[in-house]
Parts: C-alpha cells; sequence; structure tokens
C-alpha cells in the first residue's frame, strides 16, 4: 500500500513536498497532527525536505546510531543526507547493504537508497530495487525520471500509463507525464505547460521548483521573455535555488546578455551542477580540439 495515497492522511504533507514546497513540509506540520502510525513517515518526509533544502548537517546530526540500526527507514535517510552532501563509497556500499536487507518490503529504502545508486551510476541496480514497491506513486515517478536519465521515452511513457491506470488524477502522475512531454516534444510542450502552470501560478501549488518547470516548458514554446518571468520569479522566492540560476544563464545566453552574474550564484551554490560541469567538459574538448590545429613552426 501507499502510505501517501489520497485517501490516507498524510495526503497534504506529502502534496506540499511533492509540490517542493520544502519550507511548508517543515512549518507547517508537526508529527503531532497525525496519528501515531504515520508518525515516521512524516518524520522521513521532514528530513527529506530538509535534505533537498541542502540541511544536510541538520539531518545526519539528528538520526543517532542507535535510532538508525534499529529503524531502516531512519538509516536510508542518514545515509541520503550523507551521499548528498558528500557522495563516497561507503554510502553506496551502506545502500546496497540497506537494499539487500530491507529493500523488498521497505518503501523509505526503496525510494533513497535507489536515489543514491542511480547518482552513482548503477542505473540498473536502482530499478531493481524500484522495481519491488507495492503500488507507490513515488517509486513509478522515480523509475520515469530514470527511464528519462536514460533516454528512454518509451519506457517511461509504459510507466506512466500503467500508473495513470490505477491512480487517475494523481498529481505525481500528471507531473510525470509532463516531465515525459518535455522529452517527447512536439504538441506535448504545450500540454506540460498546462500542468506546470497551473502548479506555478496557483498560490497553494506555487514554489521555485514548479515556476522552473514552466520557465522551462515557455523556453521549449519559444516564449523566452516569460520564460525570463518564471525563472526570476522563482529566484525571489529562493534566490539560491540552483535550477534557476541555471536556466537564467541558459536564456542570457539565449538572450547575448552576460551570464557572468547568473553563473558566480550558480558557482557559489553549487559548483558541481549540471550545467556548470558540461560547459567545463566543453570548454576540454575545445582546448583539445584547438590544440590538433594550432599552427607549429
Amino acid at each position: 500500500m501507499d502510505p501517501f495515497s489520497s485517501e490516507g492522511e498524510l495526503v497534504n504533507i506529502h502534496t506540499a513536498f511533492v509540490q517542493g514546497q520544502y519550507t511548508s513540509v517543515l512549518n507547517d506540520y508537526s508529527e503531532s497532527d497525525f496519528s501515531s502510525a504515520n508518525h515516521l513517515p512524516v518524520q522521513v518526509l521532514q528530513y527529506r525536505a530538509q535534505c533537498a533544502l541542502k540541511q544536510f548537517d541538520e539531518v545526519i546530526g539528528s538520526i543517532s546510531d542507535s535510532d538508525a540500526r534499529s529503524t531502516p527507514d531512519l538509516a536510508a535517510v542518514r545515509t541520503y543526507a550523507s551521499y548528498l552532501h558528500k557522495p563516497t563509497d561507503s554510502a553506496v556500499e551502506e545502500a546496497e547493504r540497506l537494499a539487500e536487507q530491507h529493500g523488498d518490503e521497505n518503501l523509505t529504502v526503496q525510494l533513497l537508497c535507489s536515489t543514491i545508486l542511480a547518482r552513482a551510476g548503477n542505473n540498473d541496480a536502482a530499478l531493481a530495487l524500484l522495481s519491488k514497491h507495492q503500488g507507490s506513486l513515488d517509486a513509478v515517478a522515480l523509475i520515469i525520471q530514470l527511464h528519462l536519465l536514460t533516454n528512454r521515452a518509451d519506457l517511461a511513457a509504459k510507466e506512466a500509463q500503467s500508473a495513470r491506470s490505477f491512480a487517475q488524477d494523481a498529481l505525481l502522475v500528471n507531473l510525470a507525464e509532463s516531465w515525459i512531454g518535455l522529452r517527447q516534444g512536439g504538441e506535448q510542450y504545450q500540454k506540460s505547460f498546462y500542468v506546470f502552470e497551473e502548479l506555478a501560478q496557483n498560490p497553494s501549488s506555487a514554489s521555485a521548483g514548479s515556476l522552473v518547470a514552466q520557465a522551462v516548458s515557455e523556453l521549449h514554446l519559444g516564449r523566452t521573455e516569460e520564460a525570463m518571468a518564471a525563472v526570476e520569479a522563482a529566484l525571489d522566492i529562493e534566490g539560491d535555488h540552483a535550477d534557476a540560476l541555471a536556466n537564467k544563464m541558459v536564456l542570457e545566453i539565449i538572450g547575448g546578455r552576460d551570464v557572468a552574474e547568473a553563473r558566480g550564484r550558480l558557482e557559489k551554490v553549487d559548483k558541481e551542477h549540471e550545467i556548470l560541469m558540461g560547459l567545463e567538459e566543453k570548454r576540454e574538448v575545445f582546448r583539445v580540439a584547438c590544440e590538433r590545429y594550432n599552427p607549429k613552426f
């Protein structure tokens, strides 16, 4: 069973998490608001929200060795926070151990340890672990993301279609189909835009993440001014949002403007962001290519 299904009392805090409203997850909910059976899922969601806000030390420091030994969910959270803070082989090994011991039934282990495995480059192991889920839309969404990362939009679409058959109009399914639409292109861009715009422009669901998603869909539709407006709105909400700064760089390059300010901010926030690493790789490739054609006298 999915603990975050629409029939349960966790639906509101889970929806806030999915929408990227991490501060709301932390400030607007407490364990005492929920039945004792749901205290642990709430705690896990709040720890994940802290990780999304890069509060890794706080998460690691909040989970003792004894708690990690007695509760696989908390062990997975601590390993997840440790890996995001500083990727190490030992964290990957711990994720593999947790997956082997508790991955058959524990959803938190499935979600967080598969994320670690995928980030470490073991996509097949991550998908194998996620395949053990029992009707979890969170697992479905992560499976779809992993398929998209490996350019298998066809498999992602099949997964989304299967989820639609039992989840109807669930937010995660709508989002997943919109991610796929951005990869498929064509008329799917507009369909994806409608979903992201509705989230981004509704005060109850707006977040920096939803505004960035709107900006990306605007960009695909050729609406660069509207995309920049959405990015700026995202940065008004969260000034150090890495993906917002990355997309601001892209839009400024397209507009022929100087990217130094946005790049400098992004380097302070996440010096290993995908766009920065990609630019560095391309610069090195270009340097090597230039050396081949340098005249030698």
